[in-house]
């Protein structure tokens, strides 16, 4: 019954990693805006800036979704551990939805990135250099 509490506000909590990472994706575009406008100036194709942005959002999400996976399983791991030291229970890590929930993280971070890729590859880069 805990577990399926867990899975019920899994989405809730995704849901509120994508809105930080896109979040924090727009404000290091915003951030970057001279970082992100010289390689424009210097040829850098759109789609590559766009890539970039993407590969960023993507490691955020993988890091984020394996440290709350490591944390969420000594959290879940050190209750039950009193709980088999008083003759209740055992402790099981369910390896198939450990897997689906990482790729469920990943994947959400991905989605985020699509935002804050589209608005640094359509930089205006004599602005974009321009800025302080």
């Amino acid at each position: 019954m805990m577990l399926t509490l867990v899975y019920a506000l899994l989405p809730r909590a995704v849901l509120s990693a994508l809105l930080g990472i896109a979040n924090t994706l727009t404000l290091a575009v915003h951030e970057r805006t001279r970082e992100l406008g010289l390689p424009r100036a210097v040829g850098q194709p759109r789609a590559r800036l766009r890539a970039l942005v993407r590969r960023e959002s993507l490691l955020v999400a993988a890091l984020g979704t394996l440290g709350g996976l490591a944390l969420g399983g000594f959290l879940g791991w050190a209750p039950v551990e009193v709980a088999v030291n008083s003759g209740e229970g055992t402790f099981a890590l369910p390896p198939g939805h450990l897997v689906v929930v990482a790729l469920v993280g990943v994947r959400a971070g991905a989605l985020a990135a699509l935002r804050p890729a589209r608005r640094a590859a359509r930089l205006d880069v004599p602005r974009a250099i321009a800025t302080e």
